[in-house]
């Protein structure tokens, strides 16, 4: 009797499982799609099946009750959803953080996934993974990560002595607002405008020299190794490497009304309310700007060089100082430094667009600080982009010119006659990779740096975004996929987690 009851029982379930439901998956525009699968299939199912018919990635599908913030393993009838019903399907931006080495990749906050150096991802990612829900924003230091989830708690990973281990302020991180990192620690600003830091003590870290005046903190800039904090009556925290920009004491009866800072590797320069500008910070590095002081005055904005800072004042000039030989002395070329434009920096120099859409450049000519072999092609300039040795500059009819260290992407001959119709460029530190209008993309520059994307070319097509690490490249097409090259143990090798992405 028992035996032919469970026969009964089997023949029942095994027909649940054969049974099919039709949904209609709707997206915005109206397009819409009926979709035919097992009842017992899991929403992730639903999801990819979505995706695959719209050739659209990263969707959030919405029923009467959202359903992004499902657990994708759960089956449709939990979650509601039966034969005939209708759901829309809203596309999300997918966003990518990338440390030295490594990439994390989310959308809309359900589940994020990582991948590259083993030490940076965390050698207990599984269990980081089940954490990371929600999550609002990332930050990175060299080798670790931070993540704001959106209850304002944060989940951090990578490698310990870079600020992986937040156990010992753990409690304390809640209502966290922003995250900013130096070279290997974190400073948190929580909702009541107080600061948690954590990581390498000697890096920033440690706080607790400061810890009573970090409060009504608005913003935190950083060197590689100090942390300077702006409050809301425009005062100035320091701590850190006291050399290094942490020890801001011979200044700090001047810092009032400081509006924003820009860094150099171990310098602040601070703007002002009355738009003048104030440093300190090791001297090499533009901590001293004494000598151009009685210049800087209405300052628009700051560039600045791993050690050099350029200011530009309201009617276009340029003032620089820092080590004069990576951009801190423009002297060679101040009488042409008018009605600039925008400023942008390799390690070594600058290169500054101006208001005719012509270039000029200064610093370390082999490192982009020199581009006279191309004057005359510079021309219609309509933006910039640098690895840490050399420039690439996208022209008004979307050709590209570049100048500056050629291994590290200062000549781009190889690949001249393919970059055609360029709306973007992204850089590792030696390779840059330009998407153009059909969605293709172009890589030059140092193989193990991304320069060369053959491997996967024949999959770059569709390229919505593209993204950096160090030495890798992560390209994010209209459908979902995503592919990576470069160095694979930075993240140019996402084979292990390529499954993955679809679940997004």
């Amino acid at each position: 009797m028992s035996s032919g009851a469970s026969a009964a029982q089997r023949e029942n379930r095994d027909s649940a499982l054969e049974k099919m439901v039709q949904v209609q998956v709707v997206l915005p525009s109206g397009k819409s799609s009926t979709l035919e699968l097992p009842q017992c299939s899991k929403i992730g199912d639903l999801k990819i099946l979505a995706q695959k018919s719209f050739g659209q990635g990263f969707l959030k599908l919405v029923k009467v009750a959202d359903l992004a913030g499902a657990d994708l393993a759960a089956s449709l009838e939990a979650a509601g959803i039966r034969d005939g019903d209708s759901l829309t399907a809203v596309v999300c931006q997918a966003k990518v953080r990338a440390s030295r080495n490594a990439f994390a990749l989310w959308c809309s906050g359900d589940r994020m996934i990582t991948w590259g150096d083993p030490k940076e991802v965390g050698e207990n990612s599984a269990v980081i993974q089940d954490q990371l829900k929600g999550v609002e924003h990332v930050q990175t230091t060299r080798s670790a990560f931070a993540a704001i989830l959106a209850d304002g708690s944060v989940i951090t990973w990578g490698q310990p002595n870079y600020g992986s281990d937040s156990s010992g302020v753990q409690d304390q991180l809640k209502g966290v607002q922003q995250i900013q990192a130096t070279e290997a620690a974190f400073a948190a600003i929580l909702k009541d405008g107080s600061v948690i830091t954590w990581g390498n003590p000697d890096l920033g870290g440690d706080s607790s020299r400061v810890q009573h005046q970090l409060r009504n903190v608005q913003k935190v800039q950083a060197t590689e190794t100090a942390f300077a904090a702006i409050r809301s009556d425009g005062s100035v925290i320091t701590w850190g490497k006291q050399n290094a920009g942490g020890d801001s004491s011979a200044v700090q009866d001047q810092l009032k009304s400081v509006q924003q800072i820009q860094a150099t590797l171990s310098a602040f320069a601070a703007i002002l309310e009355d738009r003048s500008v104030i440093t300190w910070g090791d001297p090499y590095y533009g901590g001293d700007s004494s000598k151009v002081q009685h210049q800087l005055r209405s300052v628009e904005k700051v560039q600045a060089t791993t050690c050099a800072f350029a200011a530009i004042l309201a009617d276009g000039p340029v003032i620089t100082w820092g080590y004069p030989d990576a951009g801190g002395d423009s002297s060679r070329v101040e009488h042409e430094l008018k009605s600039v434009q925008q400023i942008q920096a390799t390690d070594s120099a600058f290169a500054a667009i101006l208001s005719d859409g012509s270039v000029i450049a200064w610093g370390v000519p082999e490192k982009g600080g020199d581009n006279s072999a191309v004057q005359d092609q510079l021309k219609g300039v309509q933006q910039i982009q640098a690895t840490g040795s050399a420039f690439a500059a996208i022209l008004e009819d979307g050709s590209v010119v570049t100048w500056g260290h050629p291994p590290s992407g200062g000549d781009c001959s190889a690949v001249q006659d393919r970059l055609k119709n360029v709306h973007q460029i992204q850089a590792t530190h030696d390779a840059f990779a330009a998407v153009t209008a059909d969605g293709s993309v172009i890589a030059w520059g140092k193989p193990r740096f991304g320069g060369d994307s053959s491997a996967v070319q024949d999959q770059l097509k569709g390229v919505q975004q593209v993204h950096a690490s160090d030495s890798s490249f992560l390209a994010i097409l209209q459908d979902g996929s995503v592919v990576t090259w470069g160095c694979p143990f930075s993240g140019g090798d996402s084979s292990a987690v390529q499954d993955q992405f679809a679940t997004l």
